[in-house]
Protein backbone atom coordinates (compact mmCIF):
# COMPACT_ATOMS: atom_id res chain seq x y z
CA UNK A 1 0.00 0.00 0.00
CA UNK A 2 1.43 3.19 -0.97
CA UNK A 3 1.65 6.19 1.88
CA UNK A 4 0.20 9.44 0.68
CA UNK A 5 3.24 12.13 1.03
CA UNK A 6 1.02 15.45 0.47
CA UNK A 7 -0.51 14.92 3.90
CA UNK A 8 -0.72 17.66 6.43
CA UNK A 9 -1.72 17.16 10.12
CA UNK A 10 -4.81 19.52 11.11
CA UNK A 11 -4.26 20.78 14.92
CA UNK A 12 -7.14 21.29 16.96
CA UNK A 13 -7.75 25.07 18.62
CA UNK A 14 -8.04 22.61 21.64
CA UNK A 15 -5.34 20.98 23.58
CA UNK A 16 -5.37 18.13 26.27
CA UNK A 17 -4.75 20.21 29.31
CA UNK A 18 -8.28 22.53 28.54
CA UNK A 19 -9.90 18.85 28.01
CA UNK A 20 -8.41 17.38 30.89
CA UNK A 21 -9.91 20.61 32.93
CA UNK A 22 -13.25 20.10 31.54
CA UNK A 23 -13.77 16.58 31.92
CA UNK A 24 -11.77 16.95 35.75
CA UNK A 25 -9.34 13.75 35.44
CA UNK A 26 -6.25 13.00 33.01
CA UNK A 27 -6.85 10.55 29.85
CA UNK A 28 -5.26 7.26 29.50
CA UNK A 29 -5.27 3.81 27.87
CA UNK A 30 -5.41 1.17 29.87
CA UNK A 31 -3.98 -2.01 27.68
CA UNK A 32 -5.65 -5.64 28.53
CA UNK A 33 -3.67 -8.23 27.45
CA UNK A 34 -3.65 -11.86 27.86
CA UNK A 35 -4.85 -15.33 26.75
CA UNK A 36 -9.09 -15.53 25.48
CA UNK A 37 -11.02 -16.80 28.31
CA UNK A 38 -8.46 -14.66 31.12
CA UNK A 39 -11.05 -12.23 31.52
CA UNK A 40 -9.68 -8.44 29.80
CA UNK A 41 -13.53 -7.83 28.68
CA UNK A 42 -14.92 -8.64 32.14
CA UNK A 43 -12.64 -6.88 33.89
CA UNK A 44 -12.36 -3.77 30.87
CA UNK A 45 -16.50 -3.31 31.31
CA UNK A 46 -16.78 -3.74 35.11
CA UNK A 47 -13.92 -1.07 35.33
CA UNK A 48 -15.54 0.90 32.64
CA UNK A 49 -18.99 1.38 34.40
CA UNK A 50 -17.11 2.10 37.96
CA UNK A 51 -15.50 4.79 36.39
CA UNK A 52 -18.06 5.98 34.60
CA UNK A 53 -20.17 6.07 37.78
CA UNK A 54 -17.94 8.82 39.44
CA UNK A 55 -18.41 10.33 36.39
CA UNK A 56 -15.29 9.88 34.35
CA UNK A 57 -15.01 9.94 30.61
CA UNK A 58 -14.43 6.51 29.61
CA UNK A 59 -14.41 4.05 26.81
CA UNK A 60 -13.80 0.33 26.51
CA UNK A 61 -12.49 -0.81 22.93
CA UNK A 62 -13.22 -4.88 22.67
CA UNK A 63 -11.30 -7.32 20.13
CA UNK A 64 -14.76 -8.71 19.34
CA UNK A 65 -16.61 -5.87 19.13
CA UNK A 66 -13.65 -3.97 17.18
CA UNK A 67 -13.29 -6.92 14.78
CA UNK A 68 -17.15 -6.44 13.56
CA UNK A 69 -16.39 -3.14 12.33
CA UNK A 70 -13.67 -1.12 11.77
CA UNK A 71 -10.94 -4.34 11.89
CA UNK A 72 -14.09 -6.77 9.51
CA UNK A 73 -11.14 -6.87 6.92
CA UNK A 74 -9.35 -8.54 8.75
CA UNK A 75 -8.13 -11.90 9.53
CA UNK A 76 -5.93 -13.93 11.95
CA UNK A 77 -2.49 -14.18 10.14
CA UNK A 78 0.52 -12.72 11.73
CA UNK A 79 0.29 -9.62 9.46
CA UNK A 80 -3.19 -9.55 10.16
CA UNK A 81 -3.20 -9.70 14.14
CA UNK A 82 -0.54 -6.90 14.03
CA UNK A 83 -2.39 -4.80 11.24
CA UNK A 84 -5.38 -5.04 13.86
CA UNK A 85 -3.04 -3.77 17.05
CA UNK A 86 -1.73 -1.26 15.37
CA UNK A 87 -5.39 0.04 14.30
CA UNK A 88 -6.47 -0.11 18.04
CA UNK A 89 -3.55 1.59 18.95
CA UNK A 90 -4.15 4.74 16.81
CA UNK A 91 -7.82 4.46 17.68
CA UNK A 92 -6.36 4.34 21.32
CA UNK A 93 -4.14 7.77 20.95
CA UNK A 94 -7.11 9.13 19.57
CA UNK A 95 -9.20 8.85 22.74
CA UNK A 96 -6.81 9.55 24.84
CA UNK A 97 -5.92 13.01 23.20
CA UNK A 98 -9.80 13.81 23.27
CA UNK A 99 -9.72 13.20 27.15
CA UNK A 100 -11.05 9.72 27.40
CA UNK A 101 -9.88 6.90 29.41
CA UNK A 102 -9.61 4.45 26.89
CA UNK A 103 -9.55 0.68 28.26
CA UNK A 104 -8.58 -1.86 25.00
CA UNK A 105 -8.90 -5.22 25.69
CA UNK A 106 -7.15 -7.74 23.12
CA UNK A 107 -4.96 -10.85 23.64
CA UNK A 108 -2.31 -8.88 21.78
CA UNK A 109 -0.10 -12.32 21.44
CA UNK A 110 3.60 -10.36 20.45
CA UNK A 111 5.40 -8.26 22.96
CA UNK A 112 6.57 -6.77 19.53
CA UNK A 113 2.95 -5.77 18.60
CA UNK A 114 2.57 -4.30 22.47
CA UNK A 115 6.00 -2.33 22.40
CA UNK A 116 4.57 -0.66 19.17
CA UNK A 117 1.53 0.38 20.28
CA UNK A 118 3.22 1.82 23.82
CA UNK A 119 5.73 3.61 21.18
CA UNK A 120 2.62 5.85 19.96
CA UNK A 121 2.10 7.14 23.47
CA UNK A 122 4.33 9.34 25.99
CA UNK A 123 5.01 6.98 29.14
CA UNK A 124 2.75 7.95 31.18
CA UNK A 125 -0.47 7.75 29.13
CA UNK A 126 -0.23 3.84 28.39
CA UNK A 127 -0.90 1.56 31.32
CA UNK A 128 -0.43 -2.53 30.23
CA UNK A 129 -2.33 -4.73 32.42
CA UNK A 130 -1.29 -8.25 32.16
CA UNK A 131 -4.63 -10.55 32.70
CA UNK A 132 -3.23 -13.40 33.83
CA UNK A 133 -4.89 -16.97 33.39
CA UNK A 134 -3.49 -20.34 32.95
CA UNK A 135 -4.52 -21.69 29.98
CA UNK A 136 -6.23 -24.76 31.86
CA UNK A 137 -8.38 -22.19 33.42
CA UNK A 138 -8.83 -20.53 30.07
CA UNK A 139 -9.79 -23.78 28.74
CA UNK A 140 -11.70 -24.96 31.50
CA UNK A 141 -13.93 -21.41 31.25
CA UNK A 142 -14.09 -21.32 27.55
CA UNK A 143 -16.53 -19.06 27.67
CA UNK A 144 -16.80 -18.71 23.63
CA UNK A 145 -16.48 -22.66 22.91
CA UNK A 146 -13.36 -21.45 21.19
CA UNK A 147 -10.75 -23.52 22.82
CA UNK A 148 -12.97 -26.57 21.58
CA UNK A 149 -13.08 -25.57 18.35
CA UNK A 150 -9.13 -24.91 18.60
CA UNK A 151 -8.51 -28.35 19.53
CA UNK A 152 -10.85 -29.86 17.35
CA UNK A 153 -8.72 -27.88 14.64
CA UNK A 154 -11.74 -25.45 13.57
CA UNK A 155 -9.25 -22.64 14.56
CA UNK A 156 -6.22 -22.13 13.26
CA UNK A 157 -3.38 -20.17 14.82
CA UNK A 158 -5.21 -19.83 18.22
CA UNK A 159 -3.25 -18.02 20.81
CA UNK A 160 -2.73 -20.43 23.37
CA UNK A 161 -3.22 -23.75 21.31
CA UNK A 162 -1.38 -23.49 18.11
CA UNK A 163 -0.25 -19.86 18.39
CA UNK A 164 2.14 -18.72 21.32
CA UNK A 165 1.77 -15.90 23.79
CA UNK A 166 4.54 -13.62 24.84
CA UNK A 167 3.68 -12.89 28.25
CA UNK A 168 4.70 -9.20 29.23
CA UNK A 169 7.82 -8.19 30.87
CA UNK A 170 7.25 -5.48 32.38
CA UNK A 171 3.60 -4.32 33.06
CA UNK A 172 2.18 -2.12 34.88
CA UNK A 173 -0.21 -4.50 36.42
CA UNK A 174 -0.70 -8.16 36.70
CA UNK A 175 -4.39 -9.19 37.78
CA UNK A 176 -4.23 -13.02 38.31
CA UNK A 177 -7.80 -13.43 37.55
CA UNK A 178 -7.56 -17.42 39.13
CA UNK A 179 -6.66 -15.10 42.52
CA UNK A 180 -9.11 -12.15 42.49
CA UNK A 181 -12.35 -11.59 41.90
CA UNK A 182 -13.57 -9.08 39.65
CA UNK A 183 -14.59 -6.69 42.26
CA UNK A 184 -10.99 -7.05 44.03
CA UNK A 185 -9.65 -6.87 40.56
CA UNK A 186 -11.34 -3.94 39.96
CA UNK A 187 -10.85 -1.95 43.11
CA UNK A 188 -6.77 -2.44 42.58
CA UNK A 189 -7.20 -0.85 39.10
CA UNK A 190 -9.17 1.97 41.00
CA UNK A 191 -6.05 2.44 43.37
CA UNK A 192 -3.69 2.14 40.71
CA UNK A 193 -5.37 5.23 38.86
CA UNK A 194 -6.18 6.95 42.00
CA UNK A 195 -2.25 6.62 42.85
CA UNK A 196 -1.12 7.71 39.67
CA UNK A 197 -3.07 11.00 39.88
CA UNK A 198 -4.84 9.98 36.60
CA UNK A 199 -7.98 10.74 38.48
CA UNK A 200 -8.19 14.15 38.88
CA UNK A 201 -6.72 16.69 37.03
CA UNK A 202 -3.63 18.28 37.98
CA UNK A 203 -2.74 21.06 36.27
Amino acid sequence: MQSASHLTWQSSTLNRQERAMRNGHQSCTLWFTGLSGAGKSTLAFALEQELFARGKAVYVLDGDNIRHGLNRDLGFSPEDRRENIRRIGEVSKLLVDAGIIVLSAFISPHEEDREMVRNFFAPEDFVEVYVKCSLAECERRDPKGLYKKARSGQIPNFTGVSAGYDIPRSPALVMDTEELSVEESVKLLIEYLEGQGLLNFQA
